[in-house]
């Protein structure tokens, strides 16, 4: 069981890394300073579904290091 939890906690973790590389940048930089930085920032429906597989696996990271780090010790 324990093994199942571990391989499941590297491959979460590798795919989340991964996931995250791919999220667009949000840093405004100097835009910021005029408050231009608000008129690009909207998010495409790619980007927002990107957010959500990000999220699972991220949650599936912490419920694998949850189980391994409580539960089955």
């Amino acid at each position: 069981m324990t093994t199942f939890f571990y391989s499941m906690q590297i491959i979460s973790a590798v795919i989340s890394v991964l996931l995250i590389l791919l999220h667009s940048p949000k840093g405004d930089g100097m835009a910021s300073i005029g408050a231009a930085g608000q008129l690009f920032a909207s998010q495409k429906s790619t980007e927002k579904g990107l957010n959500k597989v990000t999220y699972f696996f991220v949650g599936l990271f912490v419920l694998s290091t949850f189980m391994l780090g409580f539960v089955l010790k």
